[in-house]
């Protein structure tokens, strides 16, 4: 598996506006992630994630980016079987990737997925 990975966070200050992200269109699991659509078109999304500090560890399932994926951690981390990715980082992670994140504490991820995710469990 192919994965990039650059921590920009001695280029770019991130300040997110919790006024503007309480209005975004979340969808709550229950268990702890949430996650608003920015846009989608066809296969290709580009969603934002929020995961509380107390979500299930097992909140995010263990899934396949079919067409790739490409994240920026814009608060907290994410953790999975290749590392750990703290804010500021960008990752891409290649073609059929698989993993399972985790969140480490309060996290808010902007993600691409060129071609969709595909659930395996």
């Amino acid at each position: 598996m192919t994965l990039l990975r650059h921590a920009l966070k001695d280029l770019i200050k991130i300040q997110l506006d919790d006024e503007a992200l309480a209005k975004l269109p979340w969808k709550d699991f229950g268990n702890g992630l949430l996650m608003a659509r920015l846009a989608r078109e066809n296969k290709t999304e580009l969603v934002l994630y929020r995961i509380e500090a107390d979500a299930d560890p097992k909140a995010f399932l263990r899934h396949e980016h079919v067409g790739g994926e490409f994240y920026l951690v814009l608060k907290g981390a994410i953790e999975d079987e290749t590392g750990v990715y703290a804010e500021g980082d960008i990752v891409y992670l290649d073609r059929n990737s698989v993993h399972t994140p985790r969140a480490v504490g309060e996290t808010i991820v902007l993600v691409l997925w060129p071609e969709g995710v595909r659930v395996l469990e």
